[in-house]
Order: C-alpha cells, then structure tokens, then sequence
C-alpha cells in the first residue's frame, strides 16, 4: 500500500473512533476518504473531526439536501522527483 494509503486508513480509523461510517478509495495521484457526518454533532467532535483531518493534503464538506453531510479528505501521492516534472519550459 503506498505511503497516501496507509495516511488516508490511519485518518478513516481515527475517524470511525469517533463513530463515523467511512470509506476509503484509491486513485491514480490521490487516496480519498469520506466519511458521513449525521445531523447532530457535538462541538467537541467537531473539533475532533477537523483535527483528523488537517493531516490530509485536502478537505472539505459536501452538504445536500438529498444526501445529508459528507466530509472528505484527500492525501496526495508522491509525485518522483526525477525526470522532467517541471515540463519542457522549466529548468533548474
């Protein structure tokens, strides 16, 4: 498991601790987590939660009426540092 795999399951477990249903999902330049927020949390697991995932590269909150809360939190891959990352017109 890459390094942004085993980040995004030791952030999903801390998250379940708290007692949230998440998931975790592979991509090709990021792992992602997401977890369902349901409507009645305290201000203390909130701070919690945020202090969870302040970890992850990104994260966010997606709230609809349809689907309720889900927070997500994304952990970057590491990107090589050889070859040309800086593209054609960039040098070092």
């Amino acid at each position: 498991m890459p390094a942004s795999g085993v980040s995004a399951a030791a952030i999903a477990a801390r998250l379940s601790a708290l007692g949230l249903l998440t998931r975790v999902e592979e991509h090709p330049r990021h792992t992602s987590v997401e977890a369902e927020i349901p409507e009645s949390v305290s201000a203390d697991t909130w701070r919690e939660v945020l202090d969870v995932v302040a970890e992850a590269d990104r994260f966010g909150l997606l709230a609809t009426s349809l689907n309720g809360r889900t927070l997500w939190a994304v952990v970057r891959k590491t990107v090589p540092t050889t070859g040309d990352v800086g593209g054609p017109g960039h040098q070092r």
